[in-house]
């Protein structure tokens, strides 16, 4: 499979059909080129990342709260993994609890997405987080920048 420098490569693992929906529909409306793959847990999506000659992504939205294996263990074991700890993590969640955010913080996510109540704002949310200049960002990753706030 030939990897294609302008595709920008998302993989989303959410336990909630409905919430994979409506990312999908928002990714298909945004301009930039992107190849989302979905997962419905956090052992789907960590499978996936293990199978060899696999194309990584490049930015993952993570729910917090799924069966199986959850959005924590994920990110984990993503940022202990040498193969996958430079991955872009967004944690994509209805948690606002400051316990969950302060967890992902430390244990390495770049961005805290609380999941927007409404399709309009979820597809600006994602938009303005597919534009992140990651490199800055996450220099300059500080618990102000790190709660996203549209």
């Amino acid at each position: 499979m030939e990897n294609n420098k302008n595709i920008l490569n998302i993989a989303l693992a959410d336990d909630d059909m409905d919430d994979r929906m409506l990312f999908e529909e928002a990714i298909e409306e945004i301009e930039i080129k992107t190849k989302l793959s979905l997962y419905n847990n956090g052992q789907e999506l960590m499978d996936a990342l293990n199978l060899p000659n696999v194309i990584l992504p490049n930015l993952i939205f993570l729910d917090l709260n799924m069966p199986v294996k959850n959005g924590m263990q994920c990110l984990k074991e993503i940022r202990m993994n040498p193969n996958l700890k430079g991955i872009t993590i967004a944690i994509y969640s209805t948690s606002s609890s400051e316990k969950d955010i302060e967890e992902t913080f430390v244990n390495g996510a770049n961005i805290y997405l609380n999941k927007p109540n409404n399709f309009s704002k979820l597809r600006k949310s994602v938009e303005r987080v597919l534009q992140l200049d990651w490199q800055y960002h996450t220099s300059n990753l500080n618990k102000d920048n790190f709660l996203f706030r549209l």
